[in-house]
């Protein structure tokens, strides 16, 4: 028999890193358990039980996204445990928007050469982000395939699950009236990084430049991750308090308010309710591009905005506050078919 042939190892794939990082992340796996998760991290599919967390006549809702090229920002400074909350973030954020509570999460990590330590930061990431939600992690993939990424690059993806009884999702009931609740954001999150990129590209800074607005570099201020506004939406739902919810992400207030509007309906926005944060003058100022431009790109301060009747405001903003998050009346649904702007945010 022929013996001293290739192994998978010398193609590049080290199956037993593989089996280390699974071993390593069990643990951050266990501390997002909830009513109704079944098994741990090693099967070949997660397992949930709809009956133990409590639901009686549930609709399934799934959301899927990623964390975009935030993601070279933090390859190139080495802070990767943040990415895992974005990822996070960006799914279950989408999901509360339907009415829906987050009850479980998978993620996806795909890169050229699997580096135990590097890997097992993003997904305590991943696990903090799921704690910070209320939803338990139940699996994901991470794939070593060599050639399809260059040096310490990696993708991340994510896929959040999650129900809610049937006839309660949202939007619904949106009428002329209602106020627009906006909850404060922490940063960019993780929308228009490429033009953040850019920016920082053309003007000469590096990620480790002292950053002009906070007590940290520049890329770690960039790298801040973006806030889960799930445990606020969920009370603030099972009190009856919302007609809609909208995810300012790509698109930014202009495109993304009008998503949870009837046909008939637009709305009224009030760009001096609340202060536009300094990282965002920032940008504007080096990128040069006017207020139009900055909310249609970027979240300008805004991570959601609540759609609730005017009787039940109080009620919103307590749930949302509660959470942790500033909670600004920003504007009202109005008759039309457009979002229009009123004051000035530059």
């Amino acid at each position: 028999m022929a013996t001293g042939g290739l192994t998978y190892a010398d193609a590049g794939v080290d199956i037993d890193a593989g089996r280390a990082l699974v071993d390593r992340i069990k643990s951050a796996s266990v501390r997002t358990s909830r009513p109704g998760n079944i098994d741990g991290l090693g099967g070949f599919a997660g397992m949930f039980d709809l009956k133990a967390a409590g639901y009686e006549d549930p609709i399934i809702v799934a959301a899927t996204d990623g964390v975009g090229t935030k993601l070279k920002i933090a390859i190139e400074t080495g802070h990767l445990g943040g990415v895992g909350v974005d990822l996070v973030a960006m799914c279950v954020n989408d999901l509360v928007c339907q009415g829906a509570e987050p009850l479980f999460f998978l993620d996806y990590l795909a890169t050229g050469r699997l580096d135990v330590d590097r890997a097992a930061q993003v997904i305590e990431g991943v696990a903090e982000g799921c704690a910070l939600a209320g939803c338990a992690l139940i699996g994901g993939e991470t794939a070593e395939m060599p050639g399809m990424y260059a040096g310490e690059d990696f993708d991340l993806a994510g896929f959040a699950v999650g129900a809610m009884e049937r006839g309660r999702g949202l939007p619904s009931g949106v009428s002329e009236g209602d106020v627009l609740l906006g909850l404060g954001s922490n940063g960019v999150h993780s929308n228009g990084f490429s033009l953040v990129r850019r920016i920082v590209e053309q003007h000469g800074h590096s990620w480790d430049d002292a950053c002009p607005w906070a007590d940290n570099s520049l890329g770690q201020a960039f790298l801040t991750p973006t806030r889960l506004y799930v445990r606020g939406a969920v009370n603030a739902v099972r009190a009856g308090a919302l007609h809609g919810l909208a995810h300012v992400t790509g698109g930014g207030l202009t495109e993304n308010v009008p998503r949870v509007l009837p046909e008939d309906l637009g709305a009224e926005i009030d760009l001096g309710a609340w202060e536009l944060p300094p990282v965002f003058e920032w940008l504007a100022e080096k990128g040069g591009f006017d207020e139009p431009e900055l909310l249609r790109t970027f979240n300008a301060g805004i991570g959601m905005v609540a759609v609730t009747p005017a009787e039940s405001v109080e009620s919103a903003a307590a749930a949302f506050a509660e959470d942790g998050h500033r909670v600004f009346p920003i504007g009202r649904v109005v008759a039309g078919e457009d979002v229009v702007f009123r004051g000035k945010l530059l």
